[in-house]
């Protein structure tokens, strides 16, 4: 099927509305600050001082995994630095002389908490724990995280107040974290054992195996910064991600976020999902070919689907032979000025080519067409 430049057409359904409404119906969380964000729309569904600068731990070590597991060699045996050994806090068990590999080191990191792992990789990656910190801060400038800022690669209190973000940038870093297949395969476990340094590493994330869905992703705690936790969660095909920092009760809490927060989300029928689209095609007996979205359907928040701007943009004709199934357009859905949806428009039946007989030739028009595609 030859293609041809896209011609666009916009139609507005009724007008957005944010989903605060929905923050009567949550619970009443102890957290200086929390976030429950849709971790595919970027949708905040919840939010409380959601902007408000906090130290958050070994939270921290979301950001220290992505960047070392954007490195190459991620399986590449080393000896660790024997400066990173020596540290307060949660450790990996670490000892002089010990060896491991990068992807070990972020196993190190992302379950039992390790600071101990995070120096270690710091000085592998960079050389130094500064230089590593430069590259976490400015992975947090390039994702737009423009309220956070590090000053370890650990999230160990740097005692200056130069260490810190809110509950709404970690939500969006962990939304980009969890799609890292890497980073997902590690926090999503109870426990792990390391083949090269030979540790047994086990989660101190008590949701994986407590609440429903949840899938990862980072505890953290110092007397400073209190009980961090980010956690993600899927139910419905949808994931949440929830953020609370400084609360003394964040299983609980998060349990009971993501309750009322999916309890928000049905299956809808999205706009046009029955329209059907003739679209003109050349080279066949038929005028046009029917279209419609191949699937029309969507978990979504309660009554979002009549609240959605649909933009179509749909091929003006085709050239005959059309299978069915091909695709011939979509559909953006809008919500809030932001793409949340996107549907493609699939041709519905199958228009085979008028057989046209061409002078001194041995081809007739279904050969050229399968010579040319």
């Amino acid at each position: 099927m030859r293609i041809l430049s896209l011609m666009a057409a916009a139609v507005t359904a009724l007008s957005a509305m944010p989903l605060f409404a929905y923050a009567k119906d949550m619970p009443d969380v102890g957290a200086k600050a929390a976030v429950v964000m849709d971790a595919d729309s970027g949708e905040v569904l919840f939010s409380k001082n959601e902007t408000l600068r906090l130290p958050m731990a070994s939270t921290t070590k979301i950001m220290s995994a992505l960047v070392v597991l954007s490195q190459d060699a991620l399986d590449e045996p080393f000896t660790v630095d024997d400066r990173a050994v020596d540290t307060e806090g949660s450790t990996m068990g670490l000892e002089k002389g010990d060896k491991v590999t990068l992807r070990e080191l972020c196993a190190g990191m992302l379950l039992p908490s390790g600071n101990d792992a995070a120096n270690a990789a710091a000085y592998r990656v960079s050389g130094s724990i500064e230089g590593f910190v430069g590259l976490m801060n400015e992975r947090a400038k390039e994702l737009g995280l423009s309220d956070t800022h590090f000053v370890t690669p650990s999230g160990l209190d740097d005692y200056t107040d130069a260490h810190y973000s809110t509950a709404a940038d970690m939500a969006k870093l962990a939304a980009i974290a969890i799609k890292n297949e890497d980073f997902t395969a590690i926090c999503s476990k109870s426990e792990m054992s390391l083949p090269v340094s030979g540790k047994k590493l086990y989660n101190t994330n008590k949701l994986l195996d407590s609440c429903e869905g949840v899938f990862g992703v980072k505890t953290g705690f110092t007397d400073k910064a209190g009980r961090c936790l980010v956690s993600a969660c899927e139910r419905k095909g949808r994931t949440l991600v929830c953020v609370t920092l400084n609360d003394h009760n964040d299983w609980a809490d998060h349990k009971a976020l993501f309750d009322a927060c999916f309890s928000i989300y049905s299956e809808q029928s999205l706009p046009f999902a029955d329209k059907v689209f003739d679209v003109p095609v050349v080279g066949a007996k038929s005028i046009s070919v029917k279209a419609k979205l191949a699937d029309g359907t969507e978990v979504m928040p309660s009554g979002r689907a009549g609240k959605l701007e649909a933009r179509i943009y749909i091929l003006p004709f085709v050239y005959a032979p059309v299978r069915k199934g091909d695709v011939l357009g979509r559909i953006d859905y809008y919500y809030s000025g932001k793409v949340v949806e996107r549907r493609s428009i699939c041709a519905a039946e199958t228009v085979r080519p008028e057989k046209v007989k061409k002078e001194d030739s041995g081809f007739d028009l279904d050969d050229l067409i399968s010579l040319l595609f």
